[in-house]
């Protein structure tokens, strides 16, 4: 595959470093005042990573590896540090995506694309929150980068490489198997994205390596991360697959693409369907729209969050500015409109207070910790209760906010199949006797009559404002209908 002359794609690394360095500081520093809340997967997250493996009940392991590292290192598990790979990780993604563009289009590109990407809203959005799409992220613009350089340079170490990191970005969410299907598509369409069968050999060996231990975690667990994935995806587990057919989920999925990628670039990378640009787009565009068609379906067989497609925008940036090449005024605007998304969203989380229509912008991510450590203070008063909660949100910040409470936690002994990491892993045990306090909305039947509250819990705002939580003591008898 021809890459742009040496001369014409060197220089871009330095003002684009620049850039993007001001950028991730600028949100270290706010996150560094962020007043939020741990979300209940980052608080999940988190407790994975006290709890090292290969493989997790909804997700693979490398998000919790990485939590660990950084947590272990700062010698804290404040929300700070729990986020703070976020802004790492863009910044890395970035560059390693210009260094794709400047060896298509030249140093420009080079220098654009790092700059397009690092003010993506989703990128913005994603070094806020610690979240899977973001550790893929490096790993699958690493795999894309190794890929074409195999392909251009004929260097089979390059070809181990990508399927290298595509293993990691599977590691950290198995949506980094569209690289796969990527590279099969992209050979099909164009002849320079083609390779012997000792590249495709190796690329799938690298991937395999790195996703064995994964691999071998869910064939000892029953599968427990696959059947989690299936139980997302929701059609296939309907008599009839059309059953829950959705297509308001489908345009609303569709329309949020807009705000994930950009409405300029949004809209621009749906022009280059019809007219990709020669060999190079083509590739770029088979690693782009497949994701965006099989999500779109999705929403339409059931549901999809905006998030799901991000491994678009991977190749979609590069592909992008190198169409707008030629019309630098839209390439800028299309970077400034995304810029003030940027710099706006970490801002709120300075504010979370702001309200509309009297509820806080941000409610999903407050009261979280209040009322974590409401409960913790009212076991504590009671001498120190075994902690019982229904809801996983609850149980999540529990967890990480009683770390140090001395406190035990568990949920509720699953009927089947678990649910949710907490019945994996933290169901109450039979050996556990009463008393103890539950945490629940409604109250539970003991006697033949309903148990009066120990505490109405305070769930006035934030993220449990519509759920009305209250904390019952339960006793030997209560304990044994409950079970």
């Amino acid at each position: 595959m021809p890459s742009a002359a040496t001369a014409e794609a060197r220089g871009w690394i330095g003002p684009a470093a620049s850039v993007v360095a001001l950028v991730t500081l600028y949100r270290l520093v706010l996150l560094a005042f962020n007043a939020t809340d741990l979300f209940v997967d980052e608080s999940q997250y988190w407790l994975w990573g006290q709890r090292l493996d290969f493989g997790y009940y909804s997700k693979p392991p490398l998000i919790a590896w990485v939590i660990r590292l950084v947590t272990e290192l700062a010698g804290s598990d404040a929300a700070f540090w729990v986020r703070m790979p976020d802004a790492l990780f863009h910044a890395a993604t970035a560059l390693i995506l210009g260094a794709l563009g400047a060896r298509f289009w030249g140093a420009r590109s080079g220098f654009w694309v790092a700059v397009a990407y690092v003010t993506l809203p989703f990128v913005a959005v994603g070094s806020l929150l610690i979240s899977t799409d973001t550790i893929l992220a490096p790993f699958f613009a690493a795999a894309l980068l190794f890929w074409v350089r195999a392909l251009g340079e004929r260097r089979l170490a390059f070809a181990l490489l990508a399927g290298a990191m595509a293993g990691a970005a599977c590691m950290a969410k198995y949506a980094g198997v569209y690289f796969l299907l990527g590279a099969v598509l992209a050979a099909l369409v164009a002849r320079d994205w083609r390779a012997g069968w000792r590249y495709w050999a190796l690329m799938l060996a690298g991937f395999a390596v790195v996703m064995a231990p994964n691999i071998l975690w869910n064939l000892s667990h029953d599968l427990t991360t696959v059947e989690h994935t299936m139980d997302n995806v929701g059609w296939v587990r309907e008599q009839s697959v059309f059953a829950s057919l959705n297509p308001a989920g489908l345009l609303e999925f569709f329309s949020a693409q807009f705000a994930v990628f950009g409405p300029v670039f949004f809209a621009v990378l749906l022009g280059l369907v019809l007219r990709p640009g020669g060999a190079r787009g083509r590739g770029l565009l088979a690693f782009a729209l497949p994701v965006l068609v099989i999500v779109c379906v999705q929403a339409l067989m059931n549901k999809a969050y905006a998030n799901w497609a991000v491994t678009s925008y991977f190749a979609g940036t590069v592909l992008v500015v190198g169409a707008l090449r030629a019309r630098p005024g839209w390439l800028k605007a299309g970077v400034a409109i995304n810029a003030v998304i940027a710099l706006i969203l970490p801002l709120l989380t300075v504010m979370p207070g702001l309200e509309r229509n009297g509820k806080p912008l941000l409610a999903r991510y407050l009261g979280r910790v209040a009322l974590s450590e409401e409960i913790i203070a009212l076991a504590q008063r009671e001498g120190g209760l075994p902690v019982l909660a229904e809801n996983r949100d609850v149980l999540a910040d529990l967890f990480h906010t009683g770390a140090d409470s001395g406190l035990r936690f568990y949920a509720p002994v699953p009927q089947g199949r678990a649910h949710n990491y907490y019945e994996q892993n933290f169901a109450l045990p039979p050996q556990v006797t009463a008393p103890l306090l539950l945490i629940r909305e409604g109250a539970p039947v003991c006697d033949g009559a309903p148990l009066p509250p120990l505490a109405v819990l305070d769930t006035a705002k934030g993220a449990f404002a519509n759920h009305p939580l209250n904390a019952y003591r339960i006793d030997a008898g209560c304990l044994d209908a409950l079970r």
